[in-house]
């Protein structure tokens, strides 16, 4: 489904970044130089390594045209390069001095936004090349950017864990707290969300952190409604910070890379895994899919880039049938398993497991019995949390294998609703569980975490509406 087709080891310290172009791959490092590779063979073209840096290069990207690259370093600088000669186009300096940590031009090519370490952010022109707003964040250091599709907008992220959010004339639009231990990457779908009721489109962004988490936010911007940021899911997988994350062209995976040397490609309808790569050696950095074709990069600490390539019939192309999603699950290696315990906090079994070698198949047929009788767990509370985490396992399989739409299942009981309202926290549930959550003085949002505040539930009939029209449909 996925294989390893290339591996580049030129650089002579750690990969910071990667990033496509139509026909190129560009990689960055700590050796300060950055490198221009063809697609077609993955030579090395021959005005490459590019060199201008006197530090560490930390961010570089291709504009969407692919004629012009942006990278940006330590010592202060964002510079331009024309990729088809090499030859440096503009360096431009951060007001500040401060080193620049990542760089990130605009949809239509017109801006190129820089972030640095003492949070400063700067719009440049990337036609003059000359600086056209700047602002900067209140605290930490800005580690993450990304533009909106449509350009409206762009946001970014910092060491302390905060998203900001820029209208295209450096307007602060919102910020708030994403990553308690700071944000590390942050990316969008190219494919917009659409909204039947009111026509409105909304865009997915992915947002990963030294919290070991990615989160996925809805987000949505009009001149009339303004800015909404939604958080909508954290996906798990990663038992370390995550790095890295990066949208495919089609919106259909993300991908991300972590601490712990693992990428990690989850489907983004489901969210569930569909690939765990692990050979890399050191932390994976950096992750990139290609514009056109079904190419990964990523880049780590261990001074490689790898080059994935996906079959062309991929589980986001042909939707799992049931048998087939228990496979997947069944084919997990012993360190997947590792993983998964991991994301659900049960990092204590994992040797337990490992000495049991305790595999996908392993687990899904694990009971009551075997964790007493076989794998001598002791405690009462750690069996039944066991227990609890394979059974949701089972629920979501059997989700996503009936082919509901997510949103037609209550975030409570991950069942099909029948009575959906919507509370206080935007969100719809089933009203029953929702009446349970509330009864048991439980005054937060099940899928927030943060306050209600309202108890008040209002019957949403056009999501009741839509569940009745999508059974008569699917159960004839």
């Amino acid at each position: 489904m996925v294989k390893l087709i290339h591996t580049l080891a030129d650089h002579g310290d750690d990969v910071n970044c990667c990033a496509f172009s139509s026909s190129l791959l560009a990689t960055c490092s700590l050796d300060k130089t950055i490198r221009l590779y063809s697609l077609s063979d993955f030579t090395e073209l021959p005005h490459s390594p590019l060199k201008f840096h006197t530090y560490a290069v930390h961010c570089c990207c291709f504009s969407p045209s692919g004629h012009v690259l942006a990278s940006c370093s330590t010592d202060g600088t964002t510079v331009l390069w024309n990729t088809q000669n090499g030859e440096t186009l503009a360096v431009m300096e951060q007001p500040t001095g401060s080193p620049v940590r990542v760089c990130q031009f605009s949809p239509d090519s017109t801006c190129l936004v820089s972030g640095a370490a003492d949070g400063t952010v700067v719009l440049w022109n990337a036609q003059s090349y000359k600086l056209y707003r700047c602002g900067s964040v209140k605290d930490g250091s800005l580690v993450a950017c990304a533009f909106s599709p449509n350009g409206n907008f762009f946001v970014t992220g910092s060491s302390c864990g905060d998203i900001t959010v820029w209208d295209d004339k450096m307007r602060c639009l919102h910020s708030e707290k994403a990553h308690d231990l700071g944000i590390t990457c942050c990316d969008f779908s190219s494919q917009p969300v659409s909204d039947g009721e009111q026509g409105l489109q909304f865009f997915r962004l992915a947002s990963c952190g030294q919290d070991c988490q990615i989160k996925i936010w809805v987000v949505s911007f009009t001149h009339i409604l303004g800015f909404e940021l939604k958080y909508k899911s954290t996906l798990s997988g990663h038992c370390a910070p995550v790095l890295a994350c990066a949208f495919s062209h089609n919106g259909q995976m993300l991908v991300s890379g972590s601490v712990d040397k693992s990428v990690i490609v989850y489907d983004t309808n489901t969210e569930t895994i569909l690939h765990t790569l692990t050979q890399h050696t050191r932390y994976v950095t950096s992750c990139a899919f290609a514009p056109n074709i079904l190419l990964l990069a990523t880049g780590s600490m261990d001074k490689t880039v790898n080059i994935w390539q996906f079959d062309l019939e991929t589980p986001c192309q042909a939707r799992s049938t049931d048998d087939q999603v228990k496979q997947f699950i069944e084919d997990w290696s012993e360190d997947d398993v590792s993983m998964w315990l991991c994301a659900q906090g049960l990092n204590d079994l994992v040797d337990i497991f490992k000495i049991n070698n305790i595999d996908g198949r392993e687990l899904f047929n694990l009971t009551k019995e075997s964790l007493v009788d076989d794998l001598k767990i002791e405690s009462l509370g750690l069996r039944s949390k066991v227990l609890r985490k394979i059974e949701e396992l089972r629920t979501k399989v059997k989700a996503l294998s009936s082919g509901i739409p997510d949103e037609f299942l209550c975030p409570i009981t991950r069942e099909l609703m029948k009575d959906p309202v919507i509370a206080s926290d935007g969100y719809s549930y089933e009203k029953e569980a929702m009446e349970n959550w509330i009864s048991k003085k439980k005054r937060t949002s099940p899928m927030t975490n943060l306050i209600l505040p309202s108890m008040v539930l209002t019957p949403n009939r056009t999501l009741k509406m839509a569940i009745s029209r999508w059974l008569e449909t699917h159960q004839k």
